[in-house]
């Protein structure tokens, strides 16, 4: 629960610093993170959800805020696409370092390998292993072609 930790610790600075764009984000993942506990709470486990379900939910907050900054620019309203942008760069201060494109071909590479995969039909085994181990360090949405792409 280490980057929980992070979190409150940052919320509780940004309210000491008065900075209400900050707050403003920081109560925002709190508050995804607590719906996601609550969730978990009422099927069945105690302890809410664990830090690899905490950093998908950070993951999703930021691809929504980047389509909605995109979206906003296309609409000509560049002041809401920058407060968007705000808000991603406080979001991933909790993501771990993006891997870069050379890092993903080697672990993608490399779960292959481990899992003897040589079919389309070890696709979700290959994912799921990725998954497992670098949640939150890379963008999914490009690794399943790439992965696709390797078994076919």
């Amino acid at each position: 629960m280490v980057l929980r930790t992070r979190i409150s610790e940052a919320l509780k600075q940004a309210m000491r610093d008065k900075d209400a764009a900050r707050l403003s984000t920081l109560r925002l993942i709190n508050a995804a993170i607590k719906d996601k506990d609550i969730d978990a709470r009422a099927g069945g486990s105690d302890e809410g959800v664990p830090e690899a379900d905490v950093l998908s939910i950070l993951g999703k907050m930021t691809k929504q805020r980047m389509e909605s900054a995109r979206a906003y620019e296309e609409g000509g309203r560049l002041d809401l696409a920058e407060r968007e942008r705000s808000e991603i760069e406080t979001i991933e201060e909790f993501l771990p370092r993006q891997l870069n494109e050379e890092e993903t071909n080697a672990a993608v590479d490399a779960a292959i390998a481990e899992i003897g995969a040589d079919s389309i039909r070890d696709m979700g085994k290959v994912i799921g292993s990725l998954k497992a181990k670098y949640t939150g360090q890379m963008d999914f949405g490009k690794v399943g072609p790439m992965v696709k792409d390797r078994l076919s």
